[in-house]
């Protein structure tokens, strides 16, 4: 019987992490989620929601504090739903990190081994090279900002501090145009309106900048007049597209996409090498952190001059052309036409000319491998939050490599996939926690599993 009700009141102790960075109690021996509370900390909390599968809780008041806590320096923070971890210090954040992986490789991936090393990042602040801003009509006019955590509310916002400074000032252009031109943001509960989203990317080694304008039609006559407040207000870009996407649903990036002025794709350097991507290609959000993931996914593929690595999920080629370094060949297949295509040009690029690149799945790449007789020493994978489908496993099992490199966004899709690496005779040997994402709850890790 559930004793728990809602406006409830009790004093507890904060024993644990949600994998989402909640705090956890237990009352009546039940486990109860309070957000921003920390291990260690006593509150009074109040109940806010109670069911049969959890309850939820708000602290009202802080009875005593951890020493990890600390005072956000984000105004928005607990209202925007972009950030998780910024009442907590950074050592704090990353025993948490370590510990949701480990927890889910133990909990979901029956696993024994565990991570022992968590890289942490060298910057907290402005880290990130894309931002991507919500665009709706508020009281005021447009704004942009971030959609309330579970809902399409928006908090609109003045700054972003993860964000680059130029993502934030290109957004706040975009909304200044409209609400000069009287043009509406999207709707998508009528599907009236016009700008969904304002996209922009910047290169942390080089001078390159694009902004996406996300719409769903176009801006006809007064398409020159936002390319020229765009340039006004961030004269360091050196690309403005527009994407016409109609599609229902969150979706960011979709349909068509027709550059209004400069050069639509952005040219950065990762690990040495150089890289042109496109709005639409995947490209890690943090350079630094992604060049030492990239560098122990390396150390963990072991390859040398006389194997041949098969890289799925390749997007535009960035783990493919930086084990290309080492290893004698390196087949790379992405299901994205975009992402290939960067994929064949950033190869060419940068000389690259033992790698070569499929527009084919899992399965469809490897049909392809077993048609030319090829079979992979090591295989790397980068999937996107999902994880792998089981049929996906299953070709990668069936190529029989001797290394797989699995890199993961999600330590909960990473678990089960690694568990039913297991049921094909694959054992996890090396685990690293690398923080891509520092002041959210995501973390990125990368594992070996090698054949027993």
């Amino acid at each position: 019987m559930n004793t728990i009700k809602k406006n409830d009141i009790y004093t507890v102790g904060i024993d644990g992490y949600s994998s989402e960075a909640l705090g956890v109690c237990h009352v009546d021996g039940r486990a109860v989620f309070v957000p921003r509370a920390i291990p260690g900390e006593e509150w009074e909390i109040r109940i806010v929601k109670a069911t049969n599968t959890a309850v939820y809780a708000r602290g009202e008041k802080l009875l005593k504090s951890s020493p990890a806590r600390e005072q956000s320096a984000c105004p928005y923070y607990g209202r925007c739903g972009g950030c998780d971890t910024w009442h907590m210090s950074y050592e704090e954040e990353l025993r948490f990190k370590l510990d949701k992986v480990n927890a889910a490789l133990r909990h979901i991936g029956k696993q024994e081994l565990q991570a022992e090393e968590i890289l942490g990042s060298g910057s907290m602040l402005r880290y990130r090279n894309k931002g991507v801003f919500a665009v709706s009509d508020t009281g005021g006019g447009p704004a942009f900002g971030f959609f309330r955590e579970r809902s399409h509310e928006l908090i609109p916002i003045e700054d972003c501090l993860i964000q680059s400074e130029l993502s934030v000032r290109a957004a706040r252009a975009v909304t200044a145009f409209m609400r000069g031109h009287g043009i509406p943001a999207y709707d998508e509960l009528s599907g009236k309106g016009v700008v969904r989203h304002v996209f922009c990317r910047q290169a942390v080694h080089g001078q390159d900048a694009v902004v996406c304008v996300v719409a769903a039609r176009g801006f006809g006559t007064r398409t020159q007049s936002l390319v020229d407040a765009l340039r006004a207000s961030c004269p360091e870009l050196t690309g403005i597209v527009l994407n016409i996407n109609k599609t229902k649903g969150n979706t960011v990036l979709g349909g068509e996409f027709h550059t209004l002025w400069g050069r639509a794709t952005m040219r950065d350097t990762l690990c040495g090498l150089h890289f042109e991507i496109a709005p639409q290609a995947f490209f890690q959000i943090n350079p630094p952190q992604a060049e030492k993931l990239y560098r122990r996914a390396a150390e963990f593929a072991a390859a040398g001059k006389d194997d041949l690595v098969f890289d799925l999920y390749c997007g535009a080629g960035t783990i493919s052309l930086f084990l290309a370094q080492k290893a004698g060949r390196v087949i790379g297949a992405e299901i994205v036409p975009e992402a290939i295509e960067n994929a064949r040009e950033n190869a060419a690029r940068n000389g690259v000319e033992n790698a070569e690149f499929l527009c084919a799945d899992a399965g469809e790449a490897a049909v392809l491998l077993a048609a030319r007789g090829l079979r992979p020493r090591i295989v790397v994978v980068d999937p996107p939050r999902k994880g792998m489908d089981e049929k996906a496993v299953e070709s990668v099992a069936s190529m029989r490599p001797e290394r797989v490199v699995y890199v993961s966004c999600n330590p909960a899709t990473l678990a089960r996939d690694i568990l039913r690496f297991n049921s094909f005779g694959y054992t996890l040997k090396e685990v690293t926690a690398v923080d891509m994402f520092p002041r959210t709850c995501h973390i990125e890790t990368v594992c070996l599993l090698t054949h027993s």
